[in-house]
């Protein structure tokens, strides 16, 4: 009887929670201008090949006018933090509550942090110009894949998305076409067009910048309903590719 009774004041609380955070991610990343969310492996060491490549880029990125948003913890995100912090830039974490304990990385300058996992993904995307995916395991591919997702499906989502290693990448790339698109046929081949597959820096940086130049503007609507407003404008918009 006591659980019975706890369980919806519990869940009305978390709604609560949950209002918060997302009050509180909009509010602080309304004002930060274009941006770029950046993904990676929290394991990969510093003086490493894509460490070093990720502070490169987001000090490019940095230097052509966007901000810097990562998951805040190491690794990758350590490294884009850190190269958006040292060329003056806006470095941002977006941090969460795990069971093993992240711990956030010194080099934000403005940092929040989350409980759901659910309000974290919906920050990463709503102010993106762009997502840059460097290697990673299942949380990387898990951003990934939901960026595709969102672009394929509900055109809600309008921005590039960059993988950054053809030599990580390239496995998963040769699964997809051979498997996913021309055995199976589970998906088209204009949905393979929808990411780009890069290795330098400068390469990365020149799609952000060039779809910021010819859209304009970037980022998640967050729809009204489930279904799919064929006469929308995002339709239009999400055909950058």
């Amino acid at each position: 009887m006591i659980n019975t009774i706890a369980s919806p004041v519990q869940d009305l609380w978390r709604i609560f929670r949950i209002m918060a955070e997302f009050t509180e991610g909009f509010q602080e990343l309304a004002s930060v201008g274009p941006a770029v969310s950046i993904f990676g492996s929290a394991r990969a060491k510093p003086g490493q090949k894509y460490y070093r490549l990720a502070e490169e880029t987001a000090s490019k990125l940095v230097k052509a006018g966007f901000a810097v948003i990562t998951g805040g913890g190491s690794g990758i995100m350590e490294a884009a933090n850190k190269g958006a912090a040292k060329a003056g830039g806006k470095s941002i974490g977006l941090n969460i509550e795990l069971p093993i304990e992240q711990v956030p990385n010194k080099y934000q300058n403005l940092s929040l942090h989350f409980r759901y996992f659910f309000c974290r993904k919906v920050m990463f995307l709503k102010y993106a110009h762009g997502f840059m995916v460097f290697p990673g395991g299942y949380g990387t591919m898990d951003e990934f894949c939901e960026s595709l997702v969102l672009i394929q499906t509900l055109r809600q989502a309008f921005f590039p998305v960059v993988l950054i290693g053809s030599e990580y990448w390239g496995g998963l790339i040769s699964w997809m076409k051979t498997k996913v698109l021309r055995e199976y046929n589970f998906i088209r081949p204009k949905d393979l067009k929808v990411f780009t597959v890069v290795d330098e820096p400068e390469e990365a940086v020149k799609i952000i910048v060039d779809f910021r130049d010819r859209q304009g503007r970037g980022g998640l609507d967050l729809p009204s309903g489930m279904k799919n407003n064929k006469n929308s404008k995002l339709k239009t918009r999400a055909k950058f590719r």
